[in-house]
C-alpha cells in the first residue's frame, strides 16, 4: 500500500509541475503579446486556458482520491495539502494571463499611447518571482521560497507607479481613457500573479517545514 501511495504521489508531482510550466508559459506569452501588440498570440492564450482549467480539476480530483484511499499522514499529508492550494494558485495565474491577453485585444486595436511606465521591468520581476516559487517547489528549497516574499513589495510599488502615471496621462489625454485604463489593469493582473507566486512559495515552506506562513512570508529575512 505504501509503495502504491508513493507512485501516486510522484505522478501527482509530475502533473502539478506540468501545470506550473503551462501557467508560466501563458504569462510569458501574454507579456510578449502586449509588447508586440500581437492579437493572434493574445487570442491563443485565451483559447488555450481551458487546458489549464481541466488539468486543475484533474489534479484536485486526484488529491481527493489519494486522501480517501490511502489516508496519508505527516510529510505525505502536507504534500497533498500544499498541492491542493498550489493547484488553485496556478489556475489563477493562468486566469491572470488570460486577463492580460484580453487587455491586449483592446489596446492593440488602437493607436499606441504615450505612457512612460516600464512594463518590461514589472513583468521581469513578476516572472522571476513565479520562476523562483516554482523552482522552490521542484527542489523543495525553502531559501528560494523566502526570496519570493522579499520581491513582493517591489511589485506592489511598481503597480502604484503605474497608477500614478496613468492618472496623469488621463488628465492630458482623456480621449485615450480606454487604452490607459486597460494598461493599468495589466499592472494589476501582474501584481496578482506576484501574489499567487508568494502563495506558492508559502505552501512550499509549509510542505517542507510543516509551518503555515500565509500572509507572513515577507517579514522573514
Amino acid at each position: 500500500m505504501k509503495r502504491h501511495l508513493q507512485v501516486e504521489l510522484e505522478e501527482l508531482k509530475r502533473r502539478i509541475l506540468l501545470m506550473a510550466g503551462m501557467a508560466e508559459e501563458s504569462v510569458q506569452n501574454a507579456m510578449k503579446a502586449l509588447k508586440a501588440r500581437d492579437l493572434e498570440l493574445a487570442q491563443g492564450i485565451i483559447d488555450g486556458d481551458q487546458v489549464i482549467n481541466e488539468l486543475e480539476v484533474e489534479i484536485e480530483e486526484e488529491c481527493l482520491k489519494i486522501l480517501a484511499l490511502h489516508q496519508p499522514v505527516a510529510v505525505d499529508l502536507r504534500f497533498i495539502a500544499a498541492v491542493i492550494k498550489i493547484n488553485n494558485d496556478l489556475e489563477r495565474v493562468g486566469d491572470m494571463a488570460v486577463n492580460i491577453a484580453e487587455r491586449v485585444l483592446v489596446v492593440a486595436k488602437k493607436p499606441p499611447v504615450s505612457l512612460t511606465f516600464d512594463f518590461d521591468e514589472m513583468a521581469t520581476k513578476v516572472e522571476t518571482m513565479l520562476k523562483l516559487s516554482l523552482d522552490s517547489l521542484v527542489n523543495l528549497d525553502v531559501d528560494m521560497a523566502y526570496r519570493v516574499g522579499f520581491m513582493d513589495d517591489e511589485v506592489d510599488g511598481l503597480k502604484i507607479r503605474c497608477y500614478d502615471l496613468v492618472k496623469d496621462a488621463l488628465r492630458n489625454e482623456p480621449d485615450r481613457a480606454n487604452s490607459l485604463i486597460n494598461l493599468f489593469l495589466v499592472s494589476r493582473h501582474l501584481e496578482r500573479i506576484a501574489d499567487h507566486a508568494t502563495n506558492i512559495a508559502e505552501d512550499v515552506i509549509y510542505m517542507v517545514e510543516g509551518q503555515i506562513h500565509r500572509h507572513k512570508l515577507e517579514v522573514y529575512e
